[in-house]
């Protein structure tokens, strides 16, 4: 099968690089130059715009950062220049972002022929590349069950959401509501305790214990205790997912109080400094915040080091 892999994020080079693993031809492209190498040099082909890429492809996958770029390219792959060219081909538009219910939609209308599934993943990038990922998948059947040697590469298990593209999406920001928030609440645990002198190799050994701490936060509480934050999900971005959860449910008639507050809280620890590093760092808006009003903002870029175990 002849894929398209359009975006080359954490995220994107992840599913370019399991599907070059198990055998599929992958194209690939990225707006910002420099990112394809490791997939290239992995048997991808680099093209320089969404529609070479997504030429003969039977499935386009998009892996973007937001909404505002999944309408750019779609409009790339589906305008003028594009028709006149043939490169719209009659492949599967497939958007694996996380984006709102009402831009699935809007994708569908856009895309050729209506040839378009909603298929957000479920797990971070090394998940995708191992195949223990999950996803999430909308939009009409057939075209899910076309793509069925797709998502069985990728995912180690999925659901289908329903005809309405919109519903896994809205699925997919439920699954980031929850870690978002976990991961906030985490980080209040994990500076009390500091700020109360408690033991850190216990805290480590409890944490990684308690039925209380969900699994989907195992693999952040090493970095939310050492002040590491490099994984891939940066905090604006966490700020983004949160915002278009809290939409969702206001347009549906409920006001979700906590899920607004999850959302400043990581706008805040993007604006101080945070906007690229993971959502763990949500954890330094405690450890730095000043003590009285009148005292001088800390650098957020400091360089905190926890005390020694």
């Amino acid at each position: 099968m002849r894929v398209a892999v359009l975006g080359l994020g954490a995220m994107g080079r992840a599913v370019a690089g399991r599907l070059l693993a198990q055998g599929y031809h992958v194209t690939v492209w990225n707006r910002t130059p420099g990112r394809a190498a490791e997939v290239v040099e992995s048997g991808a082909v680099e093209a320089p715009s969404p529609p070479e890429a997504a030429r003969d492809a039977e499935a386009v996958l998009m892996s973007l950062t937001d909404d505002h770029a999944v309408l750019s390219v779609m409009e790339a792959l589906t305008g003028p220049g594009a028709r006149s060219r043939d490169t719209a081909g009659a492949g599967v538009v497939v958007d694996m972002s996380t984006v709102s219910p009402e831009t699935s939609h809007r994708l569908l209308a856009m895309a050729p022929g209506r040839r378009f599934l909603a298929a957000p993943i479920l797990g971070g990038p090394q998940a995708v590349l191992s195949g223990s990922a999950g996803g999430l998948v909308g939009g009409d059947r057939a075209l899910a069950e076309r793509l069925e040697p797709v998502w069985s590469r990728l995912f180690s298990t999925h659901w289908y959401c329903g005809a309405n593209p919109g519903d896994a999406s809205a699925f997919k920001l439920l699954n980031n509501y929850l870690l978002m928030a976990g991961v906030a609440v985490t980080a209040e645990v994990v500076a009390t305790a500091e700020a109360a002198g408690l033991d850190r190799t216990l805290l480590r050994e409890v944490l990684h214990s308690w039925p209380t701490v969900a699994p989907g936060l195992h693999n952040r509480l090493d970095d939310i205790i050492a002040g590491r934050h490099e994984g891939w999900f940066a905090t604006r971005l966490g700020a983004k997912d949160v915002r278009l959860l809290a939409e969702v449910a206001e347009s549906s008639g409920v006001a979700p109080p906590i899920a607004r507050l999850v959302e400043r809280r990581y706008e805040e620890a993007a604006s101080s400094g945070w906007g690229d590093a993971d959502i763990t760092a949500v954890v330094e808006l405690l450890r730095r915040r000043p003590q009285t009003p009148d005292a001088p903002a800390a650098d957020p870029r400091a360089g905190y080091r926890p005390p020694a175990d």
